[in-house]
């Protein structure tokens, strides 16, 4: 039923996404920035900027698929970004793991980041997300509510406090650039900075 939650529109899956915690193995992180994306013309929630926005291809099939599933890609030959699908099955879309606080395993995911300076910059960014805890391309197409999965997703409450979420363009997207479906927990240390895009246009 969790992964029930999350078959509705982007934006809405993204906010029930803010304090969920996102295992892998040992290692817990309490998901605290992310940004939503769309599909296909032929859906409803067409996105130029996403994946899917030209339709489904092998690698972002698992876009088009169930609610609650592992989309793992790399990202300019160096870092693995997580995203968790949502909408409906047969529907794309799916909201990228933009930051996190790691919450249990800081010493593995230590070992994994040792760039990082402190707790909170351990998974700041979707690159060192991957890293923090150790995703790798192969994790594509897990099912993250099912209880023997290696990588699994736990909903927390709902957010209720309007002022608890904040939200604000997505980064470095050229198309849809000011499209405000980036979301971020107001008073996290962890969210990572804004970087617009020097290929999107200026906004009106």
């Amino acid at each position: 039923m969790d992964a029930e939650e999350l078959a509705v529109e982007p934006l809405l899956a993204a906010r029930r996404l803010l304090g969920a915690t996102l295992w892998s193995g040992p290692v817990g992180m309490r998901i605290v920035e992310v940004e939503a994306y769309g599909g296909d013309p032929a859906g409803p929630w067409h996105d130029p900027a996403a994946h899917s926005g030209r339709g489904r291809t092998p690698r972002n099939a698992v876009m088009f698929g169930p609610p609650g599933v592992l989309y793992v890609y790399f990202s300019y030959g160096m870092h693995t970004c997580v995203n968790v699908t949502t909408g409906p099955d047969g529907i794309a879309s799916a909201v990228l793991i933009r930051a996190g606080e790691i919450i249990a395993g800081q010493d593995e995911a230590r070992a994994r980041r040792p760039a990082a300076r402190t707790d909170a910059a351990l998974a700041k960014g979707p690159g060192n997300v991957g890293s923090a805890l150790g995703i790798s391309l192969s994790d594509y197409g897990i099912h993250l509510f099912d209880p023997k999965s290696p990588i699994r997703l736990e909903l927390g409450p709902e957010i209720t406090d309007p002022t608890a979420i904040s939200a604000g363009p997505r980064v470095g997207v050229s198309l849809a650039a000011d499209r405000p479906w980036r979301l971020w927990l107001t008073d996290s240390p962890a969210v990572s900075a804004y970087r617009r895009s020097p290929r999107a246009p200026h906004p009106a």
